[in-house]
Formats: C-alpha cells, sequence, structure tokens
C-alpha cells in the first residue's frame, strides 16, 4: 500500500522542498494521484509515494506532517558567501549544496534547475554553500 493511497483534500502534508503545505486534489486514476499547495503558493502534483513531478527525486520528498521528525535536519545559515567563480567550480566538483525554499540544503544536482538558474541570475549567491 502506497503512502499516499489514502490521502484526502485538505490533509496537512510537509515537503522536504518547499515546507508546509496541504493536499488540495486527489486524482486516484492518475500517475500523480495529489496535488498540493504550498504555504509559498507553489503547486506541485505528486505519486501516490510522494514523489514530486520534477527534478530527479527517486526517493520521498513528500510527507504527512505528524509523520516527519526534522530533528536531524540541516537548517544551519551559511558560514560564508561563494563567490561565483566558486560556485562554479564546486558545481563541476558535485560538492554544491542549494539552500531549499524549505530551508533545507540539499547538493544542487537534486534542485529544480529553474530554481537553481534563478537563483544565479538574481546574484543570490548566499543560498549556495560548499558541501560539508
Amino acid at each position: 500500500m502506497a503512502y499516499f493511497s489514502k490521502a484526502k483534500v485538505g490533509d496537512k502534508v510537509y515537503g522536504l522542498v518547499f515546507g508546509k503545505g496541504k493536499i488540495v486534489s486527489v486524482y486516484p486514476k492518475s500517475h500523480y494521484t495529489i496535488m498540493v499547495e504550498f504555504d509559498n503558493g507553489y503547486e506541485v502534483p505528486y505519486t501516490e509515494d510522494g514523489i514530486p513531478s520534477w527534478g530527479n527525486f527517486k526517493k520521498q520528498t513528500l510527507f504527512y506532517r505528524e509523520d516527519i521528525n526534522l530533528t536531524k535536519a540541516d537548517f544551519s545559515p551559511v558560514n560564508k558567501i561563494l563567490s561565483p567563480k566558486k560556485i562554479i567550480q564546486y558545481r563541476e566538483k558535485g560538492k554544491l549544496q542549494v539552500r531549499l525554499p524549505s530551508g533545507l540544503w540539499k547538493n544542487v544536482k537534486k534542485a529544480d534547475k529553474k530554481y537553481v538558474e534563478e537563483l544565479l541570475e538574481n546574484e543570490q549567491y548566499h543560498l549556495f554553500r560548499k558541501k560539508s
């Protein structure tokens, strides 16, 4: 049985990428069975296993709020703002992390490419760090 097989409209969820949200639609006969609206306005379809429709995620990133424990999650602030040159170097070496809208740090390869490019175009270098 899949994690969201009994999902209902209005259920409160937490996405590791966008944070708090709620289920706004359920499509039982579709590959992406639920639509989630997050507090920041994003709407993302998910499979009944909690896998989003975008990015290269192969693992569950969406959970019911009462089921998730974020005590071991990394929400720490950035220690040093990277230069554009360093961001490029770390990205090529696979050692670059980006801060997702939820506040979590993840490898830039796991983040939405459009999101990362917007951060770079807007010179928001404080949302990048070297993988520790």
